[in-house]
């Protein structure tokens, strides 16, 4: 398997959720995740590096400078969303990835945890 976890996304995560931006929505991942146009949006004003920080998984078969090489999104650039976690560790289970759906339900536990201090 050429995907495997992303340690930095993790870590960013974790900061973010920390620091408050979170979304603990109950809707369906489809309507939160970033499409195509948004994640060109966000790379015109960022590097890939960054964009990177927003997925819990490195497929290294893929060129270092794009987006096919992040997998498993779990924010919108801006807030991590609950739905989002919950997609990643879903997918990942399927797909066979335990590193990642293993740090994506710890990331779950601190959002929700988050959510009841706020």
């Amino acid at each position: 398997m050429s995907t495997s976890l992303n340690p930095q996304a993790v870590t960013y995560a974790k900061r973010l959720i920390r620091d408050g931006k979170i979304k603990n929505d109950e809707g369906h991942w489809g309507q939160h995740n970033p499409d195509s146009s948004d994640e060109n949006a966000f790379l015109e004003k960022h590097k890939i590096e960054e964009y990177g920080n927003w997925h819990l998984g490195l497929d290294m078969s893929k060129g270092e400078d794009t987006k096919g090489r992040y997998k498993f999104p779990y924010g919108d650039f801006k807030t991590v969303h609950r739905d989002g976690l919950i997609a990643a560790k879903e997918r990942a289970a399927q797909q066979g990835y335990h590193d990642i759906e293993k740090a994506a339900d710890e990331l779950l536990h601190l959002l929700e945890a988050q959510a009841q201090v706020k």
